[in-house]
């Protein structure tokens, strides 16, 4: 892989070469476990390569121009909680509003230009992004129902730290409970300190972006979210909600979809780890929550997203220092005309397809339900 990555951009400078360890074991598990058909051997070594292949033009960028590492970067807020909660929508609304700024999705795949680009074209790498989109589709025409993809939407970073081995973006493309249980008990802040110098690369590609504050999402936070709060010490950190039993078969169903792409599992397989999987992430997270203090955190219900998202969307950028005023909710009621959920397909979904049980969830969720669901306004 590092020799492809070099054969590729013609580079041989990864810089630090602490990713070596968790790809080499995210590698083994995928080779024992995934159950990888040809189409997923070739993404997944695509997604690797592509990865470490930005790794060496960002190196060598930085040599080049170490004004880089200069760039000043305020993440203001990272949204995180159980996936399926509205996440999504939340930080592109929030996105949207005039001085706010995120990773969009082509700069999640290649986070560096690609040789011979102009600086503020990214054309190809949007057209990379497109085409692994198509592809997507093609292979699972479920996902246009389950998760707006667009080249320029704003996007995880997990897209980012997964071609750095250390996010769940590798369990949620393969099949790899060894390595998810390993990666539990790693050190990953490294991923973290890499990610930070990204996105001032990432700035110093669009200096528009200066001065703006940055929005960052995704469930990975959940079962790792003191690497995050200690990242970006300065961040609101934004917790959305939904009912479990409606996240759980959502999320799986997503997952299965993602795993039609490269393997071989069935719908029960995919319950059967991933609803045990997504209680782990939950008992960490209630755990490092209070230790980082109820004051870094404001919780956002997913109901009131739905039926109130300007006002959800206050409350956030109010916290964040954002001024409310008529232009700022102009840019976001025309992001929200733009995105109504029923411009896409609607995403059909059901426990019992992944064979699971209702009672189950709402027991192994109590205490989640009862805090954050139950006692919430509807």
């Amino acid at each position: 892989m590092l020799a492809a990555a070099r054969e590729r951009t013609g580079l041989s400078d990864f810089g630090d070469t602490w990713f070596i360890e968790p790809m080499d074991r995210y590698i083994a598990a995928a080779n024992t476990e995934a159950r990888l058909t040809a189409a997923g051997i070739a993404a997944q070594t695509e997604v690797i390569v592509k990865g470490l292949a930005s790794r060496l033009r960002m190196v060598e960028d930085i040599k080049r121009h170490p004004e880089i590492l200069g760039e000043t970067v305020e993440v203001a807020a990272i949204i995180l909680g159980l996936p399926r909660t509205g996440s999504t929508i939340f930080q592109r609304l929030l996105a949207s509003a005039p001085g706010m700024t995120a990773i969009r999705w082509f700069e999640a795949q290649n986070f560096a230009p690609f040789p011979g680009e102009k600086r503020g074209q990214p054309h190809e790498r949007r057209a990379y992004a497109q085409a692994m989109i198509d592809g997507w589709l093609e292979a699972a025409p479920e996902l246009a129902s389950i998760h707006p993809l667009e080249p320029d939407a704003p996007d995880e970073e997990i897209l980012i730290l997964g071609q750095m081995f250390v996010s769940t973006m590798i369990e949620g493309m393969s099949f790899v409970p060894s390595f998810s249980n390993w990666l539990d008990n790693y050190d990953q802040s490294r991923g973290h300190e890499d990610l930070k110098t990204i996105l001032k690369y990432l700035q110093w590609q669009a200096p528009e972006r200066r001065g703006a504050k940055w929005i960052l999402k995704s469930p990975s936070n959940l079962p790792y979210a003191e690497l995050a709060a200690n990242a970006f010490p300065d961040a609101l950190l934004v917790m959305t909600h939904r009912d479990p039993v409606d996240i759980v078969p959502s999320y799986v169903s997503m997952e299965a979809a993602l795993y039609k792409l490269s393997s071989t599992l069935t719908d029960k397989e995919v319950g059967a780890f991933w609803f045990p999987r997504l209680v782990e992430w939950m008992r960490r997270f209630e755990q490092a929550r209070a230790r980082i203090g109820e004051e870094r955190f404001i919780d956002i219900d997913y109901r009131l997203v739905v039926r109130q998202p300007l006002e959800q969307a206050h409350r956030v950028l109010e916290r964040i220092g954002v001024p409310i005023d008529a232009t700022m909710d102009a840019a976001l009621s025309e992001f929200m005309a733009g995105n109504k959920r029923e411009q896409r397909p609607m995403h059909d979904y059901s426990l019992a397809r992944f064979g699971l049980d209702e009672e189950d969830v709402r027991r192994a969720f109590d205490a989640y339900r009862k805090r954050f669901v139950e006692t919430a306004k509807d």
